[in-house]
């Protein structure tokens, strides 16, 4: 029998494991999100030998214990079994719902966003047919990872091992502000932290032998560093009163980090952007005007988690703008269409309440100039809402200075994967009653080791200073689209031109296409001939993706019917590049020179010898993450 200490021991063993080979899970090309998605899916399982159920008649579904309520309601209680990790004394915020196959609900889901779908248009949508469809956004997967590894832990044992705190209580200071590189900052701390990347250390094979893993898909999610993994991990052994102080800290660093007064904001803690901006549309759904017919105002650029909640209330009509090429929004524009609707009565009692628009565009890497748009916003009375996912980790926000009314944002995109979004909301505009206010807050404050994961990374951002980061994003960037423009038959979209005026306002994310070979190919080939790391398809902007390439209307409408009857099969999309902290030139060196390789067509002979060792790899990365006691 293991004491608590031990099965802490093994418990964090495991989850720095899956640490060292991160990323996001599905249509992820790279040997990480390979690997990430086999310790997700390979939880499922766990849980249901758990409790004890059979896999051809249940399927579980992971979620916040808010998500779980709302799924739970709609069900009959005899066909579903609920476990948290809040029930082994584990502050992860995980809820396991395993129910029958034949009672899952049916029609669209309670929180819609990426991953829910399988297929968008403006007008319609083709959901998920599995689990995923019920898994908005970017599940919390090293923290289902690791609540399925504390059940293996205690299926070997007879009592429960993790009901109480086993570590002597260690000060908000010594977590949050300690246990790092502390005399350092700005270059020279990027420097050190590169040294702390978790997995950066790791060779995976290709067909050129093995080398250095390079992660080029930080828009999907990004790796974490080990004075990061650090707090998690000691606040996951403390006593619920240190957890307490440790998240009102935290609602503090988020507070300056985003110049977002908590005099004048609410920040609520979520599971991810997406059940952020879902609370938002829902609260803002409850505002009532009679007399008006509200409008949502988007724009082509956004992620289906800034689309989909809004579609999902049938008092909302939903407009978009267009962008120039480079993924910029025409500020005329948006005061002609706010005078039009908001000042001249041009379109009856339609009136545009909000405008749900990205900081940063996850396709295109465009920043829009959000002080401005608030300024036209709010002259015709309309607010705005800012999904800051892919804004955080690259550009300083300022909430209150820029009059934003809604923001929110995941760390699992600013370098803390463990399952913690926030929603920051102007005081006032939050229509909850107190039990349901009380029961969202709870629900994301149950996961206390990924907000002091998230506190800790938000302070190291902090130190390095955006300057800094702009101007290594920006270098990086620069090296990575001229040497692509080299290549033969590569195309890519957005600004690309790094003499272009509009370059500045240009983040470290490159989507492309080359000539005559899909992007799951290209991708593929990325990861086996150079260990590299991308994304392919539509990116959960399929809007988008589409727009840019050019599908039309027709061929939308069939692809529709297609995705009915092959749910399976791949549609047209793009390869995308995203860059993070933890890059170098040496990895755009890499990609360019592989991509090179990959335009001339030319089939490696080692190509199934190298496919055969990724296949290796995965399963001993598995093996390493569960191994049985």
């Amino acid at each position: 029998m293991k004491n608590p200490t031990d099965a802490f021991t093994d418990l964090g063993g495991s989850v720095l494991t899956a640490l060292k080979t991160y990323s996001n899970v599905h249509r992820g090309s790279g040997h990480n999100s390979i690997v990430s998605t086999h310790l997700f899916e390979r939880a499922r399982d766990i849980v249901l030998k758990y409790t004890g159920l059979k896999k051809d008649r249940y399927v579980v579904i992971f979620c916040s214990p808010r998500g779980a309520e709302k799924i739970k309601s709609k069900l009959n209680p005899e066909h579903y079994n609920c476990l948290s990790s809040n029930d082994i004394g584990l502050p992860l915020g995980v809820s396991a719902l395993a129910i029958k196959r034949k009672a899952l609900p049916k029609g669209a889901p309670f929180l819609t966003g990426g991953g829910t779908t399988s297929l968008i248009s403006p007008k319609w949508v083709v959901w998920e047919s599995g689990p995923g469809r019920f898994e908005a956004g970017t599940p919390a997967i090293i923290n289902i990872i690791a609540f399925a590894r504390a059940l293996q832990i205690m299926s070997k044992t007879e009592n429960e091992l993790f009901p109480h705190p086993i570590a002597e209580n260690l000060s908000v200071s010594e977590i949050l502000y300690q246990n790092d590189p502390e005399k350092y900052s700005g270059k020279e701390l990027l420097t050190e932290l590169r040294q702390a990347l978790i997995g950066g250390d790791i060779l995976v094979p290709t067909t050129d032998g093995y080398k250095p893993y390079i992660n080029l898909d930080n828009s999907a999610s990004t790796p974490t560093f080990k004075p990061i993994w650090s707090a998690a991990l000691q606040t996951w052994q403390q006593s619920t009163e240190v957890q307490k102080e440790i998240i009102n800290e935290v609602r503090s660093i988020c507070s300056g980090f985003l110049g977002a007064s908590l005099a004048e904001y609410d920040l609520i803690f979520t599971s991810n952007t997406t059940e952020a901006i879902n609370l938002a549309a829902e609260s803002f759904s409850r505002d009532s005007e009679k007399e008006i017919e509200p409008l949502i105002l988007s724009t082509l650029l956004e992620h289906s988690s800034n689309d989909l909640p809004w579609r999902m209330f049938p008092q909302f009509s939903m407009i978009r703008m267009n962008t120039d090429s480079g993924g910029f929004l025409d500020l005329n524009e948006l005061e002609t269409i706010l005078a039009a609707y908001n000042q001249k009565g041009d379109h009856g009692k339609k009136r545009i309440k909000i405008l749900a628009v990205s900081g940063a565009s996850n396709v295109l890497g465009t920043f829009n100039n959000l002080e401005e748009i608030s300024r036209i916003v709010h002259k015709y009375d309309t607010r705005l809402l800012v999904d800051a996912a892919q804004l955080a980790a690259h550009r300083k926000i300022e909430t209150g200075r820029w009059n934003i009314d809604y923001l929110a944002f995941s760390a699992h995109k600013v370098y803390a994967p463990f399952g913690t979004g926030v929603l920051v909301i102007r005081k006032n505009l939050l229509n909850f009653n107190s039990s349901e206010l009380e029961q969202i807050k709870s629900s994301g404050e149950e996961n206390a080791g990924g907000i002091a994961a998230l506190g800790k990374a938000l302070l190291l951002i902090g130190r390095i200073g955006f300057e800094v980061i702009r101007d290594e994003e920006q270098y990086l960037t620069r090296r990575a689209l001229q040497g692509l423009s080299q290549i033969e038959g590569l195309k890519m979209y957005g600004v690309k031109d790094p003499m272009s005026p509009d370059f500045a306002q240009k983040g470290g994310v490159i989507a492309f296409t080359l000539r005559g070979i899909m992007s799951d190919k290209v991708a593929k080939e990325l990861a086996v001939r150079g260990g590299i790391g991308v994304r392919y398809g539509c990116h959960c902007a399929h809007i988008l993706v589409k727009h840019i390439l050019g599908v039309p209307p027709s061929l939308q409408r069939f692809q529709r019917i297609i995705a009915f009857l092959f749910p399976r099969l791949r549609f047209p999309g793009v390869a995308r590049v995203s860059l993070g902290i933890e890059n170098t030139e040496k990895d755009i060196d890499a990609l360019i020179h592989v991509l090179g390789k990959i335009a001339t067509r030319t089939r490696d002979p080692k190509q199934k010898e190298a496919e055969s060792q990724i296949n290796d790899f995965v399963k001993a990365a598995e093996m390493r993450v569960y191994s049985e006691l």
